[in-house]
């Protein structure tokens, strides 16, 4: 980093604290002590050999030059930050966290990073080995969840195979997304040291024992091994679901971080339709079950091996985000949980990708008391996934570029609540289109907030590691998703009908809950950045790769 960029930002500090006072409000008013060496070393001497600070009682006394853009894009990277505590003085901590936060060790380590080659003059780069990766993942995140929705689209003739109730099967569907609750903390912890290959070969193993011991299950008849073997896909989930956020900022440039991560994540509901589609058609009579579960096992096995061989990290970052040291596990869930727009994001998230589980897993039962088939209900879950995943695929890389991550959310979860409250009155019509339209278009919505909120929770809390928050996010969703089918079964009207309607079994009133929970929801989202905290809603992630992109910029135009 050139001297002048140096002395320019420690100046701005200095009388922004004189103008403030030592109680004023701003955030970073102690610079530390890694950063006044750095200053001090910079000082010392310039590129041309000129003194370009005198030293006194004071401590190194920066020239007064006039302030650049740069210097303000650097300043506003950190300012005003209550996400990250600013530092006490003589090195004393705040809030728990340690001395090396705020936004003047990130500058310094900028500087430092650049003195040192860490930085290149020449920009970062992405390597064509990513798509691998990206395609591994890919891969897992189908196969885990159809094996998730094995069971659903046939859920009557399963109960007739295994000689057990319907509700009964539901748990196949209930207990995986338990698990994936339980393994949340590993998951985080495993991301966190191990990164994403080590969770992805983790998965892969748990993968390929759960879906052998099920078969075995399925084959003897046995539902406890069944169960036993789909609770350990459950556990392997969450390393392949967390790990998308986590791989994007270790293998991609921040223009395709959205992108890329709708692509992993939104793979996950893909695997759900081709479960929707294909079982069916596979089975005709109880007896086609145990061939349903060996194909489905074999898939798995053949999409499990290339997890061994995929590389841990590229040899060089893609941007200035993916190399800033980042928070440790403790201090950034305190971080976390004491941020109100965390939660404002994170109830709406987690309460209708609640409902997304409960209503993929609960829709054959939903249809089929007023006369619809398992295929009309397979092909209705088909829809909800497919088109939701098409419209994502077009959304994502928009957002991608223009970065209206907040804009989109305002926009798609009022229209998700919609959705539901629609399809309350879908089923009695007896129409497919009426469910099929419904259906796509609450797949569109849903789909479409995934990457973009998975994506804007990392920007507004960075430098916090990715894969804590959407491993959060994720273990909230499923843990309301097998909650709320556990309150959708008992909501199930009796062989007579009921509150809900004349129809035997229907679930209406089980459809009225989720309508007016997902209302309930929309409101905190919408109130982001009001009252009077716009500045908790921006892209701290997004500001610091372009503070290190102009840097780069300035000493490179410098050079020549």
């Amino acid at each position: 980093m050139a001297c002048k960029d140096i002395h320019q930002l420690a100046d701005k500090d200095k009388r922004s604290q004189s103008a403030t006072g030592a109680q004023g409000p701003r955030s970073t008013r102690w610079i530390p002590t890694s950063f006044q060496s750095l200053i001090h070393r910079a000082g010392e001497t310039s590129s041309d050999g000129g003194r370009r600070a005198s030293t006194s009682k004071e401590g190194p006394r920066v020239s007064q030059t006039p302030d650049s853009a740069l210097d303000n894009v650097l300043y506003e990277v950190r300012s005003h930050d209550e996400l990250l505590p600013e530092e006490a003085p003589h090195g004393e901590q705040r809030d728990g966290l340690p001395h090396e936060t705020g936004h003047a060790i990130e500058i310094a380590d900028i500087a430092q990073q650049e003195e040192s080659g860490q930085v290149s003059t020449v920009g970062y780069k992405v390597y064509k080995r990513r798509w691998f990766g990206l395609i591994q993942l890919v891969l897992l995140n189908i196969v885990v969840s159809w094996d998730w929705l094995s069971f659903s689209p046939v859920s009557t003739t399963a109960s007739q195979y295994f000689h057990v109730k319907p509700s009964t099967i539901n748990w196949l569907s209930t207990a995986f997304l338990f698990a994936f609750v339980a393994i949340s903390p590993l998951t985080i912890y495993t991301l966190h040291r191990g990164g994403p290959r080590l969770a992805i070969i983790i998965a892969s193993l748990l993968l390929l024992v759960g879906n052998w011991i099920r078969y075995g299950g399925t084959r003897s008849n046995s539902f406890g091994a069944v169960m036993f073997g789909q609770i350990l896909i459950g556990v392997a989930q969450p390393f392949v679901l967390s790990a998308p956020t986590k791989y994007s900022e270790l293998w991609f440039s921040g223009n395709g971080r959205v992108a890329a991560t709708a692509v992993m994540s939104l793979a996950n509901p893909f695997g759900g339709a081709l479960g929707q589609l294909i079982d069916p058609v596979w089975v005709d009579q109880p007896s086609d079950i145990p061939n349903m579960v060996l194909y489905v096992a074999i898939i798995a096995t053949i999409a499990s091996i290339p997890s061994f061989f995929i590389p841990a990290a590229p040899p060089t970052p893609p941007s200035h985000s993916s190399e800033i040291r980042k928070q440790r596990l403790g201090p950034s869930l305190k971080v976390l949980f004491g941020s109100p727009e965390f939660y404002m994001i994170l109830l709406p998230y987690t309460v209708l990708v609640g409902f997304f589980n409960s209503i993929s897993s609960l829709l054959n039962q939903i249809l089929e008391p007023y006369s619809f088939t398992e295929d009309n209900a397979g092909i209705a879950g088909a829809l909800l996934i497919v088109v939701g995943l098409v419209f994502a695929a077009v959304l994502s890389p928009i957002v991608d570029r223009t970065k209206k991550y907040l804009l989109t959310i305002k926009i798609m979860v009022p229209l998700v609540g919609l959705c539901y409250l629609a399809f309350i009155w879908a089923p009695p019509t007896h129409s497919l289109a009426a469910v099929y339209i419904i259906l796509s278009v609450l797949g569109a919505s849903s789909f479409s907030l995934v990457p973009v909120v998975l994506e804007y929770v990392i920007e507004l809390t960075h430098p916090i590691s990715p894969e804590i928050t959407s491993t959060i996010c994720w273990s909230g969703g499923q843990l309301l998703g097998g909650i709320f089918i556990i309150i959708s079964d008992a909501l199930t009207d009796g062989p007579n009908g009921g509150l809900g309607g004349s129809a035997p079994y229907n679930m209406q009133r089980a459809l009225w809950f989720q309508a007016i929970l997902a209302l309930l929801v929309v409101p905190p989202p919408l109130a982001l950045g009001w009252f009077g905290r716009h500045h908790e809603v921006r892209m701290r992630r997004v500001e610091a790769d372009q503070a290190a992109a102009r840097i780069v910029r300035s000493n490179n135009e410098g050079e020549l």
